[in-house]
């Protein structure tokens, strides 16, 4: 994005500048919708500058069930996010606190769950547990990876098995959602944090608007939105782009000077 370009909010249609979308962490000045970012993006924003040590680069999906087209897309949306995988994964630290973390991208393959993103992350937990370390998910997801079949549905219960086994060991996961996080996804890790935080606006839940219209029930307007889904108690806080480093910083803190995470 050059620096005469400019963003139009499709929540408030307000025109943003690139230099306050940028300095704002690509949130509407006026309305504060929340725009999608990538995995590079949310590291920024959220750890220690020059903390970051990816795991995993190896790990990429391919077409395991030769399901048609499968591969154009996926060199399509490595070609536009330049990168081969749909998550990073790796160890960092948010505030000098030592942490395992893994975020995904919603720019590649909608940053549905396949076998590739479901072995990245539990690879990622196993080091957590392993290590003595906290887990920091950032979940954004449309489900499933449909073109991995039976092998992306294995993935929900390879990941919650995981991230059992890191709670056993009393350690502590953070779960972030933000927009959006639907399908598998939610079923499995996104919901398995011992505190569970949301973007404000961010949509959340497991069947997707069209699916549901299918049932034909009335259902209210905000229905799966962090808003929603806090006051039904479904996640435990929303907090904005720009606070959530300090909070996340304010958590670490807290729990690294309890004894252990009860399960």
């Amino acid at each position: 994005m050059s620096d005469s370009t400019t963003v139009t909010c499709p929540d408030c249609s307000a025109e943003i500048s690139a230099d306050l979308y940028f300095s704002a962490k690509q949130v509407c000045y006026k309305c504060g919708y929340h725009f999608a970012i990538s995995p590079e993006e949310r590291l920024s924003h959220l750890v220690d500058s020059d903390s970051f040590v990816e795991l995993d680069t190896g790990l990429f999906s391919v077409n395991p069930l030769d399901f048609p087209d499968y591969e154009l897309k996926l060199t399509r949306d490595a070609e536009r996010t330049g990168r081969r995988s749909e998550i990073m994964t790796g160890i960092a630290e948010i505030g000098c606190f030592p942490v395992a973390i893994a975020v995904g991208d919603v720019q590649f393959m909608g940053g549905s769950m396949g076998s590739v993103v479901g072995e990245k992350l539990t690879r990622t937990i196993e080091c957590a547990t392993n290590r003595k370390l906290p887990l920091v998910t950032v979940a954004v997801s449309g489900g499933m990876r449909m073109q991995e079949g039976t092998l992306a549905l294995m993935q929900m219960e390879k990941t919650a098995a995981a991230c059992v086994r890191h709670a056993e060991a009393g350690l502590f996961h953070l779960s972030i959602v933000t927009d959006p996080t639907f399908g598998g996804t939610t079923a499995s890790f996104a919901s398995l944090g011992h505190v569970i935080l949301a973007e404000p606006g961010a949509r959340v839940g497991f069947a997707g608007p069209r699916a549901i219209a299918s049932i034909r029930e009335k259902l209210p307007d905000n229905f799966q939105k962090a808003e929603f889904l806090l006051e039904h108690g479904m996640i435990d806080q929303i907090i904005h782009r720009h606070e959530m480093r300090d909070f996340v910083v304010d958590l670490l803190d807290f729990c690294s000077t309890s004894e252990s995470i009860g399960v």
